[in-house]
């Protein structure tokens, strides 16, 4: 039987349509999921931890083929400065590992959710479930109104 998450209850609890898809847990990239799965790698979407100017952090949620633009992020956000959080600060922060951190898992724990604007023109999109070998695929619209994510503009487009 499988573990239930608890992004997989915040899902159940507003009736929100979704599939899980378990992969090894040696796979710890969106582009690894993306392969893996024989999806694009721009419906595959990993999450960053960012610490804010004031040192809080935020989770920032990129398609696996893009690379985040923090000057772009900061300037979006009407931030002066902004940083990756470290592997050891993002673990801490979120209870998870890298590779599983999820927007989905952690909704109860009040972090800022921002989406890159890319996904603005996806209508499914693939995110970690909150454990290594496990994602979810979901409408967009579900996503956002289930993290209460907003859209900035957080990378450039591929050249």
């Amino acid at each position: 039987m499988m573990k239930k998450l608890n992004s997989l209850r915040v899902l159940e609890a507003q009736g929100m349509r979704y599939e899980v898809l378990s992969f090894p847990d040696t796979i710890r990239s969106a582009v690894g999921v993306a392969t893996y799965y024989g999806l694009s790698s721009a419906q595959v979407y990993k999450t960053l931890v960012v610490v804010l100017s004031q040192g809080k952090p935020a989770l920032v949620l990129i398609a696996g083929d893009r690379e985040l633009q923090l000057k772009l992020l900061a300037q979006a956000l009407g931030e002066k400065k902004l940083r990756m959080a470290t592997q050891k600060e993002a673990e801490a922060w979120t209870g998870l590992k890298v590779g599983g951190i999820s927007a989905l898992a952690l909704c109860h724990r009040g972090f800022p959710v921002y989406i890159d604007r890319a996904a603005a023109a996806l209508d499914e999109i693939v995110v970690s479930a909150g454990q290594r070998g496990m994602d979810i695929r979901l409408t967009v619209p579900d996503l956002v109104r289930a993290t209460g994510a907003t859209f900035v503009e957080a990378t450039m487009f591929p050249a």
